[in-house]
Order: structure tokens, then C-alpha cells, then sequence
């Protein structure tokens, strides 16, 4: 059971992809998360790393590709996984249809204005956690409830950025979209309803 997950910056992707993956107790593997993971062990491939997605631009495919090679011969996919982020151009999806096959594609709609929205006033903590000011605030200020540390906002949150992001994906990401659905693998989910809502419409699609 390989499934992609696809939305722009911002759909709730992520959380959607979390959810899935204890229902279906197989892992949800964020590319972001593997790429911010090596940045901060501050290596010469995260120095390289940063200087991409700090500007809001994609890593060099070369450098992606074998980073998520590495990643899917895990013992832990077996069963298999829940892709987050990757493939986001045709070279990507070309490797990866080299390397495994996917069963399945979710598609979360949201709007660009809806995308910028949600983006910009998205915190972070140094211990992981995540948090919005509008719908899910810190209890204090901006500080971390688990480890009280000032919260952040990343780089590539900030509006500039984030439209950046938002034309990559509408140029390049979209037209992948576009090849799984030929194969008829692709379920289309609303992405601007509540989160559970978006959870139960998914995981009908996984009943049929």
C-alpha cells in the first residue's frame, strides 16, 4: 500500500497524512522533515540543503532522489507508505516509478489566497512542534507549551516565499497530478473543510 499525498503549501497535507498513517499503521515519511533533519546536523549536503529551501526554491533532483532512495529501503515500509512531498516534478515521479510502484494518489484542493492564509502565521519550535496563531495558538505569547522556547517562523513561511512555492507547484507538481490521474489512481479530497471532515471524506476513498 504506497500512497502519495499531494496539496500546495498550506492544504494540510501533512496533518491528513499523519492521520492516515495510524489508521493504516504504515509510516507517513515527510521529505521536508528528512531534509531539515540534515540540515541540522549542519554537513556540507545540509549547508546545500538550506541554501534551497530557505529561499523557497526545490533541492536539486540528484540530491532528492537519493535521499529518498535511502529512505524506502527501510524495513519499516514493508507494508508499505505515505509519501509527503515528494515527487514534486516529472523527474522525481519518473525515478520514483523506477524504484517502486504507488497504488494510490491523494489530491488536497485548497485556494492560493486560502494557501497564503494558513501559511503565514504558522509558528515552529526548535523541539518540533508546530503551531498557528489563529488555529492552534500557543497557551503564552510565543513559546513553546512543551519546552517554553520562542516559537519561529521558517524562512520559507513568509508570503514572498510561500508564492514562490505556490508557482512551483502549480507548474511543475500539478502536471504529475495530471499523469496519475491517466492511471486512474487519483482521489481529489476539498481541503478547505474541518480536519476531520477531510479525514473521513479520505478514508472513504480507502473503503471502497
Amino acid at each position: 500500500m504506497n500512497i502519495l499525498i499531494f496539496g500546495a503549501q498550506g492544504s494540510g497535507k501533512g496533518t491528513q497524512a499523519d492521520l492516515l498513517s495510524k489508521k493504516l499503521k504504515i509510516p507517513h515519511i515527510t521529505v521536508g522533515d528528512i531534509f531539515r533533519l540534515i540540515i541540522k546536523e549542519e554537513s556540507e549536503l545540509g549547508k546545500i540543503l538550506a541554501s534551497y529551501l530557505n529561499k523557497g526554491r526545490l533541492a536539486p533532483n540528484e540530491i532528492t532522489n537519493r535521499i529518498v532512495a535511502e529512505r524506502l529501503k527501510k524495513s519499516d515500509v514493508a507494508r508499505g507508505f505515505i509519501l509527503d512531498g515528494y515527487p514534486r516534478n516529472k523527474v522525481q515521479a519518473d525515478f520514483l516509478d523506477g524504484i517502486c510502484e504507488i497504488g494510490k494518489v491523494i489530491e488536497i484542493k485548497v485556494s492560493d489566497k486560502e494557501a497564503v492564509e494558513r501559511i503565514k502565521d504558522r509558528r515552529m519550535c526548535y523541539c518540533g512542534r508546530t503551531y498557528h496563531l489563529k488555529y492552534n495558538p500557543p497557551k503564552k505569547d510565543v513559546t513553546c507549551d512543551e519546552c517554553g522556547k520562542k516559537l519561529y517562523q521558517r524562512d520559507d513561511d513568509k508570503p514572498k516565499e510561500i508564492k514562490e512555492r505556490l508557482r512551483i507547484y502549480h507548474e511543475e507538481t500539478e502536471p504529475i497530478i495530471a499523469d496519475y490521474k491517466k492511471r486512474g489512481i487519483v482521489e481529489t479530497v476539498e481541503g478547505e473543510r474541518p480536519i476531520q471532515e477531510i479525514h473521513l471524506n479520505i478514508m472513504k476513498v480507502f473503503q471502497k
